[in-house]
């Protein structure tokens, strides 16, 4: 008996699907299912691709209730700039959680993943991030520097809003972008350092192998999210930032010790307060995070196979008359 597959093409998810509350609830239901059992999630795959500056991820889990699981194909090519095209791209694949048919194939050139990486962010700063945000900072000037910044002024809605970038043309086309986008003052800013002194909420999105944040920068009532560690050998923080936080909280243990910033602490020796807090315990209330305005809180985010799988199940509920659907 034939099923039907929907098809969606990158510019139909543009087209339907944005970054909002309710992708960011989405998104927050996934870490709620990590903490509370029952998520089968097996290690990332990941290629590292040095001699073409390259890499490939494949992530996917399975959650009880979900009516699909996705498996999402993470390709980026990091010259590709130079040639007229993104630097990353890819796919998921959607399967019914009942049946293992195709359910939809996404080819969303990493749109998606765009979209639930910064979901992720906000469920961060909603959850560690002080309660009152005057200025947040970006360290970071590409896709993800713009989705965080917009993400995080979902739940804290800062007036201010600095970029710092490596490229100064490019930290201020981002910061421009900014502005634009959420109606606030925003600036870039040539010094790190400084980005991170005026601000209460700081979000390292880079692909950095030398850290890009240090320990002494770290003040009273800050927040960090480092989502560019993604991949063994990366790390923005100061490693020695992570045991000097008043909560150092991963999205998932197990990723964070081989491909977040947890990694370089542990092979140095530095850290040895056991198993971090994951953020799905934050979340459901089993673990604090935040426990004063005071308090410093860096969250990891590696990116997780659970947070594909509820972003790709979201958008196949609600958008299922998107695209073509074919026979199969």
């Amino acid at each position: 008996m034939a099923h039907k597959i929907q098809i969606v093409t990158e510019a139909g998810l543009r087209g339907a699907v944005d970054l909002n509350l309710a992708i960011v609830e989405v998104v927050e239901q996934a870490f709620s299912a990590l903490a509370t059992g029952g998520v089968i999630m097996p290690p990332i795959l990941s290629m590292d691709l040095p001699m073409v500056n390259g890499e490939v991820d494949v992530k996917t889990a399975y959650i009880p209730g979900f009516d699909g699981f996705a498996i999402k194909v993470s390709p980026g090519f990091f010259d590709n700039p130079g040639l007229g095209l993104p630097s990353l791209n890819g796919l998921m694949v959607l399967f019914s959680a009942k049946t293992g048919l195709v359910q939809s194939l996404f080819l969303d050139n990493g749109y998606l993943t765009d979209i639930r990486t910064a979901a992720a962010g906000a469920v961060a700063a909603r959850h560690l991030a002080p309660e009152t945000v005057q200025t947040a900072g970006v360290i970071g000037t590409g896709v993800q520097a713009r989705l965080q910044m917009k993400a995080a002024h979902l739940v804290r809605p800062f007036t201010r809003a600095l970029v710092h970038g490596r490229d100064p043309a490019k930290a201020a086309a981002c910061a421009a972008d900014i502005s634009a986008s959420l109606g606030i003052e925003a600036e870039a800013i040539s010094d790190a350092a400084a980005l991170v002194a005026q601000s209460q909420l700081v979000v390292t999105t880079t692909p950095a192998r030398t850290p890009i944040l240090q320990a002494d920068w770290l003040h009273p009532g800050l927040h960090i999210t480092a989502m560019g560690s993604d991949q063994t050998g990366k790390t923005e923080i100061d490693p020695a930032a992570l045991v000097a936080a008043d909560a150092y909280v991963c999205d998932n243990a197990r990723q964070c010790e081989t491909a977040g910033e947890l990694e370089i602490a542990l092979a140095k020796g530095l850290w040895c307060k056991g198993t971090p807090t994951e953020l799905g315990e934050i979340v459901t209330g089993t673990k604090l995070g935040r426990t004063s305005a005071d308090d410093v809180t860096i969250c990891d985010l590696t990116g997780t196979g659970a947070q594909d799988t509820a972003i790709a199940t979201y958008v196949h509920t609600q958008f299922a008359e998107l695209g073509t659907a074919f026979d199969a």
